[in-house]
């Protein structure tokens, strides 16, 4: 085309011409006017169209007039018709694909190729498509051969499960061998929301293609192959992958065990144990010990230890907390409870308890309730001894309703706090059996209550039918408080089944009662069996959204987000979205926001772009959501981004709006260190601020309250994180979440929490199960990765006595009475000392002063330290983990699959990344095992003192009257008094 070009009218002229040459002359000219000119050669289509089907021209002629129509009404927008134009080029559209300046054209008609391709007839056996248009075919086999000749494997298997071409995934294998490509496409199909029997299909075809873990090669893959069995939790793959581990690499089948307890299903770990071989005389110990391992006791005793051992609760905090809010007040006694508990969380550790019995005895109520909830938290995983830590408050063995007052409330929160120390035990243990008993038996709906929400806990996705009926039956009794619970319960131990019965019998419930409580447990429990079913709930999704009953679209909303959760599904997220800014409901709407986290924590730096606008909505419920929502996506992350919009939302008008920014915020800077995070000196200094403020909200001072404790939470030992070590969905992080965002209707559900806290622990074992010592290398500064520094308590102001004002006559008189004294030879003049000036002190004073002033040499801090075993290791702190060569014990696996980070000052983008693995329990091999080896000092527990009434006439179950917590029982008793003689027995 030359410059002075104007118009295509010339060229498309010779379009009419009888002559086929001229015709052809005019098909090749016009292909590089179209940028410019296609609207104007838009007018010629039908005429192109038709030089395209006529026969008068070869067929070079003709694709060249078919790509010159597709070209064309691609500019027109018509996709469809250019597709269609495409793929009748043939030969001509497979070489504009490699034409400079066509890359975008190309790109988009590939696009709705594969689309058509996808839509055009569903896959063989073999994952091919015969009834697919032929030119199709060439097209996709075409772009895998480019994408093969150019080393773009990634960009082959997106495609390839876009078109569901399985067999392509296995040839890029064949050619790479390159397990890395393999993990790529088994996230691929997990976290970008294809269908749930797609997803299954895809990854069962995978499976049997890594190559099996070996201790030799470091077992990079093993991560990968622990996420893939979970998701898919079918006993019968994982078994034998198990099984053939047993004889050669028994410390990888331990290792497999304890990844597999760490995210998978209580029905799952079941069904693996129960299908372990006894073993033969060589191997029975092995499998005896993975079953012990399968029931998920051994991972709590070693966080348990760990948590003890590490941690660092600054209880000055507390105390000051306490001081502050009036503990008559029930929100202000609850908050305190809260941030006690999650402080304390897994440490086993009641000392703020004991040394404050009066604070504790003024608890009534539901408060006395949650204060007894709160010591499950406390003793979370202490599992061996919760009877015992609890028995003066449990029910008494008749089961009748206590006549004591407020001891009712006592027994239901110990029926609650035992089930919370047991979460992640296993169930079917004698504690669900007695919480069974007991909710059976008793007759108070208060006691009720916390027995189904400790059932529910204990039994968390054991499916156990036995345990729905208990439950139903007490649903059926029609009591708002015991209701509510049951139909929580309900839904947690059917959690993810699906149950299409469990789901009719409870729905049905829901809209025959009149109890808006039972309403709400029911439909947040419905959410739960749905949980992970992506579009298997779709049914009751559609339903419940379009339900009148605002409590019930506030439970469609939760299915919708627990279906998808981890997903990060476009539709998902599309109508959460639009039901945030449409709903009727001020509840349903912010919930929609907050159920974005669940859809999206895989990628939590997209979370605050997505919220921005809705943080700044007219309508304070929203803006509430999004604070959830960030903090729930981006906790434990440190995300800047994420800071940066919640600091302004904790000086905003509304009290609840500045409740969830201050509660976000300690999810968001949990496990963060001054130095990796700039906020965190400012947002401490805050808590103390509005928890001091006695004109601020209450609101908002329990909301400063509660951040406090999450971010200290587990003797600032636990991170926040919606997903495991493994890469997979935490599946007891997501559903405590979402119980603990039920605190704005029932405080007592902020206990659950607690199963969001995953101790950020690095514990190692040996082959025999033993913790050895050993060290390993942190390759950075040691304050990046910090404990904060303890609060200091307020100085005492001392004061300095002033110098001693000296009257000018008095010190004439003083200077005669020498000059007299020495005339008399009384005290010699020279030997005279001179009196000490006033202000000497103040003198003295500056000069240590001085020497202060003078710049100290500031040492240099190192660049690495050395940890030992079970050390604090914080996610962002993973990249920096190494275990030097000579070190003797090395790990049966990677710490981490992903590659170290960059040296320096770790930034957001890598505190935010979320790394498969790190820390945790992980088995090591003992490279000089011909050495004598030294343990860490992992003695049992001793048995704690249990939770003592002050008297035997006070009835068992009594809430702390003050001195409900026996102290020390070995302490020496206090002497008898002497003798007291009456004066008047010897009366007469």
């Amino acid at each position: 085309m030359s410059a002075s070009q104007s118009s295509a009218a010339g060229v498309l002229s010779l379009l009419s011409e009888p002559d086929p040459a001229f015709k052809q002359h005019a098909i090749k000219a016009l292909h590089p006017l179209i940028p410019q000119f296609w609207a104007e050669i838009s007018e010629s289509i039908p005429l192109i169209e038709t030089l395209f089907e006529s026969d008068e021209l070869p067929k070079e002629a003709r694709d060249s007039a078919a790509l010159l129509a597709s070209k064309v009404y691609y500019y027109l927008g018509a996709y469809d018709e250019a597709l269609s134009f495409a793929l009748g080029a043939e030969s001509a559209f497979q070489a504009e694909m490699s034409v400079v300046g066509s890359e975008e054209y190309a790109e988009t008609i590939t696009s709705k190729a594969i689309d058509r391709y996808i839509e055009a007839s569903p896959e063989d056996a073999n994952g091919k498509r015969g009834d697919a248009d032929p030119r199709l075919h060439t097209i996709i086999e075409g772009i895998f051969k480019r994408c093969f000749a150019a080393g773009e494997y990634k960009q082959a298997i997106g495609i390839a499960l876009e078109a569901r071409r399985l067999d392509v995934i296995s040839g890029v294998y064949e050619q790479t061998h390159d397990v890395g490509l393999l993990t790529y496409a088994m996230e691929a199909v997990i976290d970008t929301g294809f269908p749930l029997s797609y997803r299954d299909k895809v990854l069962n075809f995978l499976f049997p293609l890594f190559p099996r873990p070996t201790t030799a090669d470091g077992s990079p893959h093993a991560h990968a192959l622990t996420r893939l069995l979970v998701t898919l939790s079918n006993p019968a793959l994982t078994l034998p992958l198990l099984t053939s581990l047993v004889p050669t690499e028994k410390v990888l089948a331990y290792q497999l065990a304890f990844d597999l307890v760490e995210a998978g299903s209580q029905d799952f770990l079941e069904a693996i144990r129960s299908g372990l071989p006894e073993g033969s005389e060589d191997t029975k110990d092995v499998y005896d010990k993975i079953r012990n391992i399968l029931t998920g006791k051994e991972s709590v005793k070693l966080y348990r230890e760990f948590l003890k051992r590490n941690n660092q609760v600054d209880l000055l905090i507390l105390k000051n907390t306490k001081t502050v809010l009036e503990a008559r007040s029930s929100i202000y006694h609850t908050a305190l409870t809260l941030q006690n508990a999650f402080m304390h969380s897994g440490t086993t550790s009641d000392v703020f308890l004991r040394e404050n019995l009066e604070w504790l005895g003024l608890a009534s109520n539901w408060s006395k309730f949650s204060a007894t909830a709160g010591l499950g938290v406390i003793h979370k995983g202490y599992f061996e001894q919760g009877m015992t830590i609890l028995g003066p408050y449990l029910p008494s063995a008749n089961g009748g309703e206590s006549t004591i007052a407020g001891a009712a409330y006592s027994e239901g929160g110990a029926l609650y706090a035992l089930g919370l120390i047991n979460a992640g035990c296993g169930s079917g243990e004698s504690v669900v059996d007695y919480l069974r008993d007991t909710l059976k038996n008793v007759q108070g709906e208060v006691v009720q209550h916390g027995a189904a929400l400790g059932l529910g806990v204990a039994a968390m996705g054991s499916n156990n039918a036995d345990v729905f009926e208990d439950l139903k039956n007490v649903l059926f009794q029609d009591s708002a408080i015991a209701g509510e619970a049951s139909g929580y319960a309900m839904g947690l131990v059917m959690l993810g089944t699906a149950s299409a019965d469990s789901v009719h019998e409870m729905l049905s419930y829901a809209r025959e009662t009149q109890h808006e409580k039972i309403i709400r447990g029911l439909a947040v429990g419905v959410a739960f069996i749905y949980y992970g079913r992506q579009e298997e709930g779709e049914e009751t999704i559609k339903a419940l959204l379009a339900e009148k009953d605002p409590i019930l679209r506030y439970g469609g909303v939760y299915t919708l987000a627990l279906a998808y959760a981890g997903t990060s599904n476009n539709d998902a997220v599309r109508r959460l979205l639009h039901i945030a800014v449409s709903d009727t409901s001020d509840d349903v709407r912010r919930a929609a926001v907050t159920a974005l986290a669940l859809l999206l924590f895989k990628n939590p730096a997209q979370v605050p772009r997505i919220v921005q606008l809705l943080s700044e909505s007219y309508n304070p419920h929203v803006r509430c959501g999004a604070t959830l929502a960030l903090g729930l996506a981006c906790a434990g992350t440190g995300l800047q981004d994420a800071v940066e919009i919640l600091e302004p939302m904790t000086k905003d008008s509304v009290d609840f709006v500045r409740q969830g920014a201050f509660i976000a915020l300690g999810m968001v800077l949990v496990q963060q260190s001054e130095a990796s995070s700039p906020a965190m000196a400012s947002t401490r200094t805050l808590y103390t601020k509005v928890v001091s403020d006695k004109h601020e909200d209450p609101m908002a001072r329990f909301g400063a309250a509660i951040g406090q404790g999450f971010i200290d939470a587990g003797g600032r030992n636990v991170t926040i994180s919606l997903q495991s070590r493994a890469g997979s969905k935490n599946t007891n992080a997501i559903v405590g979440m979402v119980l603990f965002c039920q605190f704005w209707y029932w405080y007592p559900l902020a206990h659950c929490a607690c199963l969001a806290f995953e101790p950020t622990g690095m514990i190692g074992l040996s082959e025999e199960l033993k913790a050895p010592v050993f060290n390993f290398t942190s390759n950075a500064k040691p304050s990046l990765f910090a404990y904060p520094p303890s609060v200091k308590p307020p100085k005492k102001e001392t004061v300095v006595k002033g110098p001693t004002a000296v009257l000018s006559t008095t010190a004439k008189v003083k200077a005669r009475e020498k000059r007299k004294a020495a005339a008399d030879g009384d005290v010699a003049m020279d030997d005279e000392k001179p009196e000490a000036k006033p202000d000497a002190d103040v003198e003295m004073k500056d000069e240590s002063s001085t020497d202060e002033a003078k710049p100290a040499k500031k040492k240099a801090e190192p660049t690495s330290e050395t940890l030992p075993n079970f050390s604090r290791v914080t996610p962002a702190q993973l990249p920096y983990v190494s275990f030097p060569s000579d070190n003797r014990y090395q790990p049966v696996r990677a710490v981490f699959s992903k590659g170290p980070a960059s040296k320096g000052k770790a930034s957001a983008a890598i505190a935010s990344t979320r790394y498969a693995g790190g820390s945790g329990i992980i088995i090591f091999r003992d490279l000089r095992p011909e050495e004598e080896s030294e343990y860490l000092d992992l003695e049992p527990v001793p048995e704690p003192e249990p939770m003592q009434t002050e008297a035997a006439a006070e009835p068992q179950g009594a809430f702390p009257t003050g001195r409900n917590i026996a102290l020390d029982e070995n302490a020496p008793e206090a002497s008898p008094p002497p003798p007291f003689d009456y004066p008047f027995d010897h009366d007469s």
